[in-house]
């Protein structure tokens, strides 16, 4: 063959190569990661994208391909991280996982992020709360308040840099509440307040009050009575039905404890809280029982926490489960549209259900269709 054709078909081969390789590269989803992989929160980073290997590996796709990248739980390093990102091309993240790292990130324009963080107040435009916000959780106790015709709820809410979010939840939900209160989440303080909000002095002199008048009185079974009353801490009515408590952890033991001690037992009055993902303490506390959350679905989180244990010999946190979905997710909405308009699809009314539940969105929004849990008599109890 004439060298020069020997030449062109060389040179015609390679071009041919490299476009083709750059238009499969075009057809990839080349999906962003940004989460700690060194300090404090390396576990947890490492977590997150073993569990986008293990989505990847369960979609079964060799259309979508992940690049990490070390937030180290720093704000400035993630937005190093992020202008990275872009420089490669890539218009879609997952992460960063906490709140605090977002505040630079409006700095990187045609970037979608899609953060791990609950939080939605003070969010970049470019940022997408994926986590389990305010919202979604009030949209669940409204259905359980008005699946048990609950009247007058009243919410305790502690004096903290939550308290905007959780307002926030309130308001977008239109959740029924009869009243709202403020406590302080020092113990001896709580403590008094809650007796405020109980009217516990009242209802105790009420107590001692009757007792004081059977004793004066020529009724029948008197000895009875008052050996019965003194069975009593107090008496009374409250002017609610139940009470919601936006708190978690010892914080939380801490006000059902204080509602024990003036007398507002969970036998009588309606407690639910906020989100405990399934917080085993709850379950071993009898007194505290029944106490009503809501929460991800249970049965598949044991699925995955299960599988993830099997694959990576650790078990994983709960975040690992919702990074999992977002894969997940992405290349859900990645059939439904263009991928060149697969940022726009968060802006279009769109539902996906996954491992976490099932994902609603809209307006570059996402909110979570969670599931509602009771603990009583030493378990746990989904109710819908």
């Amino acid at each position: 063959m004439n060298k020069f054709f020997k030449i062109l078909l060389i040179l015609t081969f390679n071009f041919l190569s490299i476009n083709l390789q750059a238009i499969g590269e075009e057809t990839k989803i080349r999906i962003g990661l940004l989460v700690p992989l060194t300090g404090d929160n390396s576990k947890l980073g490492k977590q997150i994208i073993n569990s986008t290997r293990m989505a990847l590996k369960d979609i079964d796709t060799d259309e979508i391909e992940i690049y990490p990248k070390d937030t180290r739980s720093d704000p400035n390093q993630t937005l190093l991280a992020a202008i990275e990102l872009k420089q490669m091309k890539i218009d879609l993240v997952i992460g960063p996982v906490f709140h605090e790292n977002l505040i630079y990130l409006d700095e990187v324009k045609d970037i979608t992020f899609l953060s791990l963080t609950n939080k939605t107040l003070d969010l970049p435009r470019n940022v997408i709360s994926s986590g389990v916000n305010s919202k979604s959780q009030f949209n669940t106790i409204k259905k359980f308040i008005e699946l048990k015709k609950i009247q007058k709820p009243i919410f305790l809410i502690p004096n903290s840099n939550h308290d905007l979010e959780i307002k926030k939840g309130i308001k977008e939900s239109q959740v029924k509440i009869f009243k709202e209160h403020y406590y302080n989440i020092e113990p001896t303080k709580l403590t008094k307040q809650i007796e405020e909000i109980t009217n516990y002095e009242t209802r105790k002199q009420n107590l001692f009050d009757e007792i004081t008048r059977i004793e004066k009185s020529n009724i029948d079974n008197k000895e009875k009575k008052i050996e019965n009353l003194k069975k009593k801490y107090t008496l009374g009515n409250l002017n609610f039905d139940a009470v919601i408590i936006a708190d978690f952890d010892e914080s939380l033991k801490s006000v059902v404890t204080s509602l024990l001690y003036t007398d507002v037992s969970p036998e009588d009055k309606y407690l639910i809280t906020l989100n405990q993902w399934f917080d085993d303490s709850l379950v071993k506390e009898p007194n505290l029982q029944p106490i009503y959350y809501p929460s991800i679905n249970k049965e598949n989180l044991n699925d995955f926490e299960n599988k993830f244990f099997n694959e990576f010999n650790n078990f994983p946190n709960h975040l690992s489960l919702l990074s999992y979905d977002l894969i997940g997710l992405i290349y859900y909405l990645s059939i439904k549209t263009d991928l060149s308009n697969i940022n726009k699809s968060f802006k279009i009314k769109n539902s996906f259900k996954g491992k976490i539940g099932i994902f609603e969105i809209e307006n570059n929004k996402i909110n979570h269709k969670l599931n509602f849990y009771e603990v009583s008599k030493g378990s746990l109890k989904k109710i819908f």
